[in-house]
């Protein structure tokens, strides 16, 4: 396996930028209300429980912008057309068919599926855009 050089502040850049897009993308300005009632989570629980899902969701960022990195280098995606490619990729067949559970299997809404599938994008592409450019 050829060795990735990676650039631990574009690591820690990508990382910051997912959960800013989920902050956004989770607030009351746009995807919130509709989540959490498909979620069947109450407001409350949600608060109490998120000091325990950032650390997962912090842990899991750097896991996924760690593996991107890899995918990024090992396809030779130097600019930020293919580094974006590789990422939607990625996203398709390892984000977006994976999440397909909610629906299939938890009976969840195809907007539920949406909203989580579409943050998911949205950040993958800011991750994968930092990791291609900053190196």
């Amino acid at each position: 396996m050829q060795p990735v050089p990676i650039n631990l502040w574009a690591l820690l850049a990508a990382i910051v930028a997912s959960f800013v897009v989920g902050g956004i993308w989770y607030s009351p300005l746009l995807f919130m209300r509709p989540w959490l009632a498909m979620a069947g989570v109450d407001k409350a629980r949600f608060d109490a429980g998120l000091p325990k899902a950032l650390i997962g969701d912090l842990i899991g960022s750097l896991i996924l912008a760690f593996v991107l990195v890899h995918a990024i280098v090992y396809a030779g995606a130097n600019d930020l057309g293919s580094g974006l490619f590789v990422t939607f990729w990625n996203w398709l067949g390892f984000v977006a068919v994976v999440l397909l559970g909610s629906v299939t299997y938890e009976h969840k809404p195809w907007r539920y599926y949406a909203i989580n599938a579409g943050y998911r994008f949205v950040a993958m592409m800011v991750m994968g855009a930092i990791l291609t450019l900053w190196r």
